[in-house]
């Protein structure tokens, strides 16, 4: 084919040729890792409503985000819980297809975000604890979410919980997809069930990206450091819940006992500080996140 004089690809070629065979012959999915995208997608999987109902009885809903809509994927509201009052906010999926049509699925439209600010901010103007429950494949990508202004939405939801002076606890109980997760998730004390996953994209998203092959999704799962086990390794979550025996889905009264004694144990931390150095503590820890690499460039 036609090239710049001077310009010679063959070698080029040569190498990434080499270089994808490797990578290819490299390539080992971890099932242990598309065990645990299965488990957190467990369809009997207890969602957001079953831990509400297992400990918070007298848990009052609060819907609607005063400019739009309510949107049934989030769903919030106040519950009392050892002698004090929190908001606990969390996604909401469905059992079976009229559900799960009503809740879309378990992804939040920008009016679910903007709920779930209206009641951060609420909790914080009568110094309420704050508890998210994560279990969302993603926000919804539709072009009336977006015209609505989902990214926007999202990115409030992030400051918003980073100026919360109230304890924050968040849970991710399911699935953590990407900034749809993100938006209830910055909290003081971030804590995730064993099965549970946390990820900024999908398995099969990331596979159909860097494959084009989303049957790679095994691969991408191990890649992608979703597991409890990685991310409390790398410091993203503070700490792991275990699970009753074989899983959450086969105890919820188990599982919500679990997730009970661990949001105490928060709390009562939590709240033996100021809330200035909460924010303090809350903004270093967001900081310390992450690992990276300066490397010279070479200029022609």
């Amino acid at each position: 084919m036609p090239t710049l004089p001077g310009v010679h690809l063959k070698d080029e070629i040569a190498k990434i040729s080499n270089r994808l065979m490797e990578l290819g012959r490299g390539r080992q999915p971890d099932k242990a890792s598309w065990e645990k995208v299965e488990l957190a997608r467990h369809p009997k999987r207890p969602y957001t409503l079953d831990y509400i109902e297992h400990m918070f009885p007298g848990f009052i809903e609060l819907k609607g985000d005063r400019l739009f809509a309510d949107d049934p994927a989030i769903v919030g509201g106040l519950a009392a819980y050892q002698g004090r009052t929190i908001m606990v906010i969390g996604h909401q999926k469905g059992r079976d297809l009229p559900s799960r049509t009503y809740r879309n699925f378990g992804m939040p439209k920008p009016e679910g975000y903007r709920k779930a600010q209206r009641l951060m901010r609420l909790a914080d103007k009568f110094h309420i604890p704050v508890l998210t429950l994560v279990d969302t494949p993603g926000a919804f990508p539709g072009v009336a979410a977006e015209e609505r202004g989902q990214g926007s939405a999202i990115a409030t939801s992030l400051m918003c919980m980073a100026k919360l002076q109230v304890p924050t606890v968040a849970v991710i109980i399911g699935e953590g997809g990407s900034g749809g997760a993100l938006a209830l998730a910055l909290a003081d004390r971030v804590m995730m069930l064993e099965n549970s996953i946390y990820s900024v994209i999908t398995p099969e998203a990331c596979a159909a990206i860097l494959w084009r092959d989303s049957s790679e999704a095994q691969q991408a799962a191990t890649s992608l450091k979703l597991t409890s086990a990685d991310l409390e390794e790398l410091e993203v979550v503070d700490e792991v819940l275990p699970e009753p025996r074989g899983g959450a889905h086969k105890d919820y009264a188990g599982a919500a006992r679990i997730l009970k004694e661990a949001l105490e144990d928060s709390l009562r931390e939590l709240e033996t500080v100021s809330p200035l150095q909460r924010k303090k503590e809350r903004f270093e820890k967001y900081r310390r996140m992450g690992v990276w690499r300066e490397e010279g460039l070479t200029l022609f």
